[in-house]
């Protein structure tokens, strides 16, 4: 060995023992710290103050005295004193998780006696709205503050200038109000963080960030900067500035430059485009628009000075109004890292020299109108590690060339349609992606076949989402090595077997949604030990058994429980009450036939979602719901609950008690008085046995959007302080005993979409009004009342009214000839199938509608928007059917019958290609069936019995399917009626053109007629006499007594 050698060996064993000793030295060091005693007692006062829900501050106690070895305190290794503070919380898979784990509470004085703090971080959590406390701005020694997302809100002190030796400050989502000029003291400031909402911070005047010479890092994000008329000048002298964040600002007219500086910048994020950009050619960075301020205005093609910005390694256009193809110089961006286009228009097929930005690592083009296959170059972009292809109109499979991205980490292609099985896209993806893969997400996207054996793979997967495919089969035993999985979705599938044999080995998971598959079998206590870690559990819609033991608590704490459609009855289960940080519960339809438990009702923790509908739950509830969150929703419809309404707190928005028992008045329900603002939009109390009058409280709900009473007891006239309801768009009122006229307070309820107040007992007039004030109404329904007079002209400027039923009435004149004004219902395609959105994620389980359509009474919900129904019928309606009626080639159900109607059916009937269903029938219509009528491809129901109409029925596919009532009552001929026409097409005449049989037939008729007649003339012309006259019964006797003898006497 040379001598060398022996030099380099001795020296890395000597820089080893170094190591080694500094090493142990550093350990002993950090167990003889201890803390100062005076900063112990102020941490104690100071977590006295603070809310710790899920108990994060442990360690901070007496009996454990030494607070430098206390959870998220940090101390001097030299002098012992407290340094840091970390009490942020931190976002993770689960918000509701986060939610849960936020300090709240109040801020103590006593951080201030904490002499030697240089950073303290509180950033995250809910301090409730409070102002931001002064005494924080008097820790001189601290370098590090950030208060940003933690619930202070209000005006920065102006004290905020004494903390000079700030290097970070962030009051994201925190201030509001005029920006003080102190800031600008904080001469050592590097990192500013002032991002607002709604341009509630304003900034009058840019002049102090001149003497913030060290910033870097400046976010004014949100801010109203309209005053500041030199803010640009200001901000491009900043010598160190590398990074400004000024999307959502409002910016009004400002000085522009004639040359600008911006020397160091880097990065820049903006929502409008002004051309002075395109001279920052030493950009690393641009972004505009962003998400959390909303879409931009910006539109258009992609602007072209962005190809001056060679340097750019991250281009972010997303949430913009960009509705071009990607235009071509964007590809000659060869230093891009980054690029994302996502939530625009932008259409066309991708280019395959999308391939030639193999510096690519994120890849976003989700939610734009990008169509064709998906480019097989996206093989070369090899450095790749997330990819967005979601919501576009792409066609066809994933690409082999996919197997190359070995880099590839996060892969996202939901709502495409691949039609591609799911082993095919593994097989691809196995070679090189699957060992390093942690997000698959491809939920919606047309893909079938079966889970495969090839999911155990792709081990260091974390979140899997294939919801809403086609997938079918069971999961398969391979899955069980997916050991870190922490979300799984495959909801809305057709998956089999009981999966919960498979997944307890996920003992990671935090999310398991498997919602609406054909799951089923039996779920012990066993199979959910693993699930140490869960926090959502999502498993409707599917065919479980629940089998616990009734003292079992689980070792999860849920936050999110949906088990709809389970089978968990009879009792109540009692394992609930184990779960101390539940929000969202959906025990729906589970076979409940127990009351609920006293316990529940005082739980100490608040839900926001609940939902125990469709169940036998027994009993009353507690008179005032108290366990709701902010924005709850209750939903107990369904059951067998009686007794009184509960009183509901402000915090609920929606709340469903329809299909029970509940009885009393609605009065004290309704007008019980509240310190705060009721926060309740949807109401929904049908099907009850409430009664009396509806009271006259609505003023102390003005959010209230959706109110359904039907199917109930209630008498009376709408009250006037309904019409304070300004919000309203939906309101049920079906199926009462009210009466007088209609309601004049409606006229202010100029939200209005949908109003039903059939089956009661109205007077009066259809005010003309009603098409004037109610300009959004979609769908009227008066059915079956005791309306009187004309139909109103005004009904036809109501141009999105897509039902009218005015059925069972009194009404009479002339049905209306401006019809054809209902421009909602001339278009065939239905604008407002999905007009439940407006309502948020619980209107499709409430707005409803009884429609009476082709001889049914039938309930719509969700394919409510796509109806179009005029029912006039059961009135005394006279004149003719007007001609426009048939330029409505939308409507789908039509039902003038029993009503006055004469005239002709109009020729150009045929024209209404939509119409499913005609009833004329019961009027005095008179002329032939139009021949037009056969146009009607999609007729299933036609009823014109009971009229004058003449002539032979046209000869159509679907005319002669129906049955021949109806058509009977009429003049007609032809299938499906057994009566023939003549040659010409006429009904036969009956003297002259009888044929023989129907001669016969008739003839034998009429001797059947006269033998009767004759034998009952004869029968009592020689028997009634016999009755009435004594002398001719013995004079008869007598004489069949002679016949008698003289017969005798012969034989």
């Amino acid at each position: 060995m040379s001598p060398n050698t022996n030099t380099y060996t001795g020296m890395v064993v000597i820089i080893f023992v170094h190591l080694y000793c500094m090493t142990l030295l550093t350990c002993s060091e950090s167990e003889l710290i201890e803390c100062i005693p005076s900063e112990r007692e102020a941490l104690l006062r100071f977590k006295q103050h603070l809310t710790d829900p899920t108990n994060r501050l442990s360690s901070w106690n007496a009996s454990n005295p030494n607070c430098c070895h206390w959870d998220y305190v940090v101390c001097s290794h030299l002098t012992f004193h407290v340094l840091q503070l970390h009490l942020n919380t931190t976002p993770d898979y689960d918000e509701y998780a986060d939610e849960r784990s936020m300090f709240s509470g109040a801020i103590n004085d006593s951080v201030v006696e904490l002499k030697h703090l240089n950073y303290l971080d509180l950033s995250g959590n809910s301090f409730g709205g409070m102002q931001f406390p002064t005494f924080l701005f008097g820790i001189t020694s601290l370098t590090h503050l950030d208060l940003s997302a933690s619930g202070f809100y209000g005006n920065i002190p102006h004290q905020i200038g004494n903390l000079s030796n700030l290097l970070h400050l962030d009051l994201s989502y925190d201030a509001y109000g005029k920006l003080p000029h102190q800031i600008g003291n904080l001469t050592n400031l590097i990192h500013l963080g002032l991002p607002s909402f709604g341009e509630s911070l304003v900034v009058e005047n840019a002049d102090w960030l001149l003497g913030l010479t060290s910033l870097e890092y400046l976010d004014l994000s949100g801010a109203n900067l309209s005053k500041s008329f030199n803010w640009l000048h200001t901000m491009q002298a900043l010598p160190s500035l590398h990074q400004l964040d000024l999307r959502g600002c409002r910016l009004g007219d400002y000085k522009q430059p004639s040359k600008l500086n911006f020397s160091s910048l880097l990065s820049l994020s903006l929502s409008v485009a002004p051309k002075w950009i395109f001279q920052l050619n030493k950009l690393v960075s641009l972004t505009w628009g962003s998400k959390y301020y909303g879409s931009s205005d910006i539109g258009g093609p992609i602007p072209d000075g962005i190809q001056n910005l060679t340097m750019l390694e991250n281009l972010d256009l997303s949430s913009n109004s960009f509705s071009s193809h990607i235009p071509d110089w964007l590809y000659g961006l060869h230093r891009l890292k980054s690029l994302k286009l996502s939530d625009n228009y932008l259409t066309g097929a991708i280019s395959n020299t999308l391939g030639n930005l193999t510096s690519l690592v994120t890849l976003d083009l989700s939610h734009n109108q990008f169509e064709g296959a998906i480019p097989t170059l996206l093989g070369n972009l090899t450095s790749l590690v997330d990819l967005h292809l979601s919501d576009n109109q792409f066609e066809g499979a994933i690409p082999s060339s996919f197997r190359k991205l070995c880099n590839l980490r996060h892969i996202y292609f939901s709502n495409l349609k691949c039609n591609q099985q799911l082993s095919e896209i593994l097989q691809i993806l196995i070679p090189c992606v699957s060992h390093q893969l942690n997000t698959l997400v491809a939920s919606t996207s047309q893909i079938s076949g079966h889970l495969t054996n090839q999911l155990g793979m792709f081990q260091n997967l974390e979140k899997l989402d294939l919801s809403g495919n086609k997938i079918i089969g069971e999961i398969p035993q391979s899955f069980a090595k997916l050991s870190s999985l922490r979300f799984v979705d495959f909801s809305k599938n057709h998956l089999t077997g009981n999966p919960f044999k498979i997944l307890a080995s996920s003992t990671k998971l935090l999310c398991l949604v498997i919602d609406d598959n054909y799951f089923q079998g039996i779920v012990h206590e066993d199979d959910l030990a693993n699930f140490t870690t869960l926090h959502v559990l999502s498993a409707s819609s599917n065919n479980f058994t629940l089998k616990v033991h009734p003292s079992w608590k689980p070792k999860f704490q849920l936050s999110e429980l949906k088990m709809s459609s389970w089978k968990l009855g009879p009792s109540f289960p009692s394992w609930i009450r184990s779960q101390n940080h539940l929000q969202h519960l959906d025990l729906s339809n589970a076979g409940l036939s127990d009351s609920i438990p006293i316990w529940f009702w005082e739980t100490s923790h608040h839900y926001y979602y609940l939902n125990f509908s469709h169940n036998h739950i027994q009993g009353k509830l507690p008179k005032e719901l108290k366990i709701l969150e902010f924005d709850g929703a209750v939903d107990l419809s369904s059951n067998n609950l009686h007794g009184n309404l509960p009183f509901v707190s402000e915090n609920v928005v929606w709340l469903d008690l329809s299909h029970n028992s509940f009885d009393g008045l609605l009065m004290d329900f309704l007008c019980q008085k509240s310190h705060k603002p009721k926060s309740l939009q949807i109401l929904n109390l049908a099907s009850n046995n409430l009664s009396g009058e509806i009271p006259n409280c609505w003023r102390m709900w003005p959010e209230l959007a959706d109110v359904n009473l039907e199917s109930n007891c209630f008498i009376g006239s709408l009250p006037s302080s309904m019409g304070s309801l300004s919000s309203l768009q939906y309101l049920h009122i079906r199926n009462n005993t009210l009466f007088g006229k209609f309601p004049v307070s409606l006229k202010e309820n100029k939200e209005l979409i949908l109003l039903d107040l059939g089956e009661n007992k109205l007077t009066g007039n259809i005010p003309r009004w009603i098409g004037e004030r109610l300009v959004n109404l979609k769908f009227l329904r008066l059915r079956s009342n005791n309306l009187s007079g004309n139909i109103p002209n005004g009904l036809c400027d109501m141009k999105f009214l897509q039902v009218l039923d005015l059925a069972l009435n009194n009404l009479s004149g002339n049905i209306p000839n401006c019809l054809n004004h209902l421009s909602a219902i001339i278009n065939k395609t239905s604008a407002s199938s999905s007009f439940q959105e407006s309502m948020g994620g619980y209107a499709s389980d409430t707005i409803s509608m009884f429609l009476w359509v082709k001889g049914k009474d039938a309930e719509y919900n969700n394919f409510l928007g796509l109806v179009k129904n005029i029912d006039l019928s059961s009135n005394k309606l006279s004149g003719g059917i007007p001609m426009e009626i048939t330029n409505l080639t939308g409507l789908i159900y039509l039902n003038l019958s029993k009503n006055e109607l004469t005239g002709h059916i109009p020729q150009s009937i045929g024209n209404m290609e939509s119409l499913e269903s005609i009833d004329f029938s019961g009027n005095q219509l008179t002329g032939e069936i139009p021949q037009s009528i056969t146009n009607l491809n999609f007729l299933n129901k036609l009823d014109l019995s009971y009229n004058h109409l003449d002539g032979q029925i046209p000869t159509g596919t679907q005319l002669q399917s129906f049955e021949a009532s109806n058509f009977v009552g009429n003049k007609l001929c032809g299938p499906p009626l057994l009566l023939n026409c003549t040659m010409d097409g006429e009904v036969p005449d009956d003297d002259a053109n009888e044929n023989e049989k129907e001669r016969k037939n008739h003839g034998v008729k009429w001797l059947f007629v006269s033998v009767a007649f004759g034998f009952i003339v004869g029968f009592w012309g020689f028997i009634g006499p016999l009755f009435i006259f004594k002398s001719w019964r013995y004079a008869y006797y007598h004489f069949l007594d002679d016949v008698w003898y003289k017969l005798q006497s012969c034989l």
